[in-house]
């Protein structure tokens, strides 16, 4: 009995990690189309505060939020992934095991 194939979960850990920098780098590319929705509508709204003289501290916080929620959405898709992945090479150590130990030696 080989290694347990879990080459497509590696890969899917490997993006979800990318995502995860590219957030942590304020890029977009990682966001669903709601998020970029609302980084787009608390920058726009920021940019108008700032315009007419005021503070833009709401927007700020909201665009802060927006990528607090990104970060956490995609922590939790990792630990997600990282259990599965656990999970498969457990069952596969474990049936090695039974094949193992049912061998008439």
């Amino acid at each position: 009995m080989g290694k347990p194939n879990t080459r497509r979960l590696d890969k899917e850990i490997q993006r979800t990690q990318r995502k995860i920098e590219a957030v942590q780098n304020e890029e977009m590319w990682p966001l669903t189309g709601q998020e970029r929705r609302q980084v787009a509508r608390a920058l726009v709204g920021g940019s108008y505060r700032v315009a007419r003289g005021k503070s833009a501290g709401r927007a700020e916080r909201a665009l802060e939020n927006v990528w607090n929620a990104v970060n956490m959405r995609l922590t939790a898709e990792l630990t997600a992934l990282q259990m599965e992945r656990q999970r498969i090479v457990t069952q596969a150590a474990n049936d090695k095991a039974a094949k193992k130990s049912s061998g008439w030696w």
